[in-house]
């Protein structure tokens, strides 16, 4: 069975024409209105056609208005309220620019508000603008892996440039790491301390923190409280709902290194990558489990990401790709990702292995030839949502889970 998940930014709806007249269209506060409150029939609908799951995911400063999705978690808290089986999540919080014991909070009430249908989901940050800022007392900027530059890329890039992108990587790699962890120790811990990294806990650590409530001792975590009453360990609450934690996705594109952090784990890496890339990551991804111990068959327990345009026609399909997809894969993805318009701008998104479209027969065709190299267990279907009418999404998805996903759960065994 191949789980499939939504994701929903939303992207506010305007013609270029608009965009410009009405610019910064992000702070539309009517449309915003419009299509969260629209968002509740295509959850609803998603619910019922059985999707296993629907995401948010979080970008701050989105004047365009093509990603106004700035706290997933609110969102997520949004949907739970009016359904009752489908799963709610985040692909992801950038978790290099938050506070790794208020987002272990606020996804664990989630996982409570759901009783148990949540999921988490972290990623590392790449569009500098907003990263760079809302991650700047962290010492957090986005940043792009150098693993996944090519050599030419890498060869037009000064010296100093190479050093500035392979220490902003490091550094974003390991908080990004630190992060993580902590929120997980946080879940399923009675109490945590941290001594070295950026983190101290308590602070200072070598003071401790002198607190009144000498109750804590008996009423509290052990360890929390010393003889001396000052606090030595603290205990996050609420623990989660699921144990021993939500599952966790973490998303990746050109990134090795965080496939490899993710096996051993048990992280489910959720690959924004074309399927040459996503298919040798998966391999890794096994073989990175296997040495932890963890067994798993290829695929499994991972996410292929991709943008999909069904419809009757193939002709169809890529009026859709203009009406709902080319304005941002034109203004953003190409400037902040490696996707290139080359030629034909609708040829350049079909053909540019993140999206799947055509008629029915084209885009089930095209998925299992995917799923024929890496048979992953989770497919995220990212939306344009409301640039692309609630209507025409709920259609999309029905045309999936009916006549192509059916082919693709006859290749996931487990």
């Amino acid at each position: 069975m191949v789980n499939v998940i939504l994701q929903l930014y939303p992207q506010l709806p305007a013609t270029p024409e608009e965009r410009i007249a009405k610019a910064p269209l992000g702070r539309d506060s009517g449309l915003y209105q419009q299509a969260v409150r629209e968002m509740k029939d295509v959850v609803l609908a998603a619910e019922e056609l059985g999707l296993w799951g629907v995401s948010g995911i979080e970008h701050h400063f989105h004047s365009e208005g093509y990603e106004v999705g700035p706290n997933p978690g609110l969102l997520n808290a949004y949907w739970a309220s009016f359904t009752s089986k489908i799963r709610v999540g985040q692909i992801g919080y950038t978790i290099t620019t938050h506070n790794p014991f208020r987002v272990a909070e606020d996804i664990a009430m989630i996982d409570h508000l759901t009783q148990g249908r949540t999921f988490a989901g972290f990623s590392r940050g790449y569009q500098q603008r907003w990263t760079n800022i809302i991650g700047q007392h962290y010492g957090s900027k986005a940043t792009k892996s150098p693993s996944g530059f090519t050599a030419e890329q890498l060869a037009a890039m000064t010296d100093e440039e190479k050093k500035a992108q392979f220490s902003d990587d490091a550094v974003n790699r390991s908080l990004f790491e630190e992060n993580v962890e902590l929120v997980i120790d946080a879940w399923t811990q009675d109490s945590v301390e941290r001594k070295d990294g950026r983190w101290q806990v308590p602070f200072p650590y070598s003071q401790g923190i002198e607190w009144g409530m000498s109750a804590t001792r008996e009423l509290g975590a052990p360890g929390e409280l010393d003889d001396d009453n000052r606090i030595r360990r603290v205990s996050v609450v609420p623990s989660p709902y699921t144990k021993p934690h939500p599952p966790v996705f973490v998303a990746s594109n050109a990134s090795l290194e965080t496939v490899t952090f993710c096996g051993p784990r048990g992280y489910i890496p959720s690959y924004f990558s074309g399927i040459n890339t996503a298919e040798r990551f998966g391999q890794a991804y096994v073989d990175a489990a296997a040495e932890a111990g963890r067994t798993y068959a290829l695929g499994q327990n991972q996410a292929l990401c991709r943008w999909l345009q069904v419809a009757e026609t193939e002709a169809e399909a890529r009026e859709n790709i203009v009406k709902y997809d080319l304005d941002i894969f034109r203004d953003l993805y190409t400037g902040t990702t490696p996707l290139k318009i080359d030629g034909d701008p609708v040829d350049s998104v079909m053909n540019c292995g993140m999206w799947v479209a055509g008629s029915i027969d084209q885009v089930r065709d095209q998925f299992v030839e995917q799923w024929k190299r890496l048979p992953a267990e989770y497919l995220v279907i990212p939306s344009h949502f409301a640039q692309q009418p609630k209507e025409e999404v709920i259609k999309q998805l029905e045309i999936f889970m009916t006549k192509v996903k059916p082919a693709l759960d006859e290749l996931t065994d487990y």
